[in-house]
């Protein structure tokens, strides 16, 4: 636990002020999960993915989405050698531990579709034959939700993929003052060095995994999913992935607090970054100004938390 929260501390040097979404990322990578941040221009999403690369001694490259990116552009393609007469796969920038995904909503949906296979199954198929991704793969992509010309909304299935979705936020005016301080010189995360490694997170991992959780907590994360499903105002509530989600993210969050179990406390604050990116609100009550956040907040209120 020590290595995560120094990797944390690490972050935090960087990102400043904003403690509770570098936690969140962190979880999302004990937990083999995938991270969506979603801001506007300037808030550091970004620099939170480099920053959190950076922190782990392990490869990390960038894709640039763009409406001319091609699936082979993120998975690789064969290529003909002249030498051998065989064709030879040239691997693509899915091939390494960290993938940042930049604006992940201006690639069209055919090159989005390309990230389907390796985010859940952590292997790529490319020309009839199937690579395995490394162990520490994960996916850390951004999009901006105010300019949306030129972009692709995320299908349900590829949204359902991410573990959590954060937002980074404005800092407050006290915390703004300490960013222009910190950069006076250069950017901080020019010096950021390599704080834990590959080894670590995955035996921080798997001691994430024995983390109890008790019957009556998973029922009622049990219920939390399934009474989204049935909310009148949601066309779709969380999927079974959702629900085993909340479960590894509860986990997760009582590794990080020093707990050997989880709580229904862990459940209601875990519940929002894992859940609402899942749930899609009826028309009819997003005209009523209604949005998954407050409803999700509903769905909580009303079940029950176990005693």
């Amino acid at each position: 636990m020590q290595s995560i929260q120094t990797l944390i501390d690490n972050v935090e040097k960087v990102i400043i002020g904003k403690r509770p979404v570098i936690e969140l990322a962190a979880i999302s990578l004990l937990c083999r999960g995938h991270v969506l941040l979603e801001d506007v221009p300037g808030t550091g999403k970004t620099m939170l993915a480099r920053a959190l690369a950076r922190s782990v001694a392990v490869d990390m490259k960038r894709l640039q989405c763009t409406p001319d990116l091609l699936p082979s552009d993120i998975t690789g393609v064969p290529i003909y050698n002249q030498k051998t007469g065989d064709f030879e796969f040239r691997p693509g920038p899915v091939f390494t531990h960290l993938l940042l995904a930049d604006e992940v909503n201006r690639a069209t949906p055919r090159a989005q579709s390309a990230l389907l296979e390796c985010m859940e199954e952590f292997r790529v198929s490319v020309d009839g034959n199937t690579y395995d991704l490394p162990p520490l793969f994960m996916v850390l992509a951004t999009q901006n939700p105010i300019d949306m010309a030129g972009t692709h909304v995320l299908p349900e299935a590829q949204l359902d993929r991410f573990f959590v979705r954060l937002s980074v936020g404005y800092p407050t005016l006290a915390e703004e003052v300490k960013i222009l301080g910190a950069q006076a010189l250069s950017h901080p995360i020019e010096h950021l060095q390599p704080v834990t490694t590959e080894t670590e997170i995955v035996a921080a991992r798997e001691k994430v995994k024995q983390i109890h959780i008790h019957p009556d907590v998973a029922e009622y994360i049990a219920r939390i999913t399934a009474a989204t499903r049935q909310h009148p105002d949601l066309r779709l509530g969380a999927s079974p992935r959702g629900t085993l989600a909340l479960a590894r993210g509860v986990r997760g969050l009582a590794f990080l607090q020093g707990r050997e179990y989880a709580t229904p406390d862990m459940v209601k604050y875990m519940a929002s970054p894992v859940l609402e990116h899942r749930l899609i609100v009826r028309p009819q009550a997003a005209a009523l100004g209604k949005t998954a956040h407050q409803i999700l907040k509903d769905v909580l209120d009303q079940v029950p938390p176990p005693v």
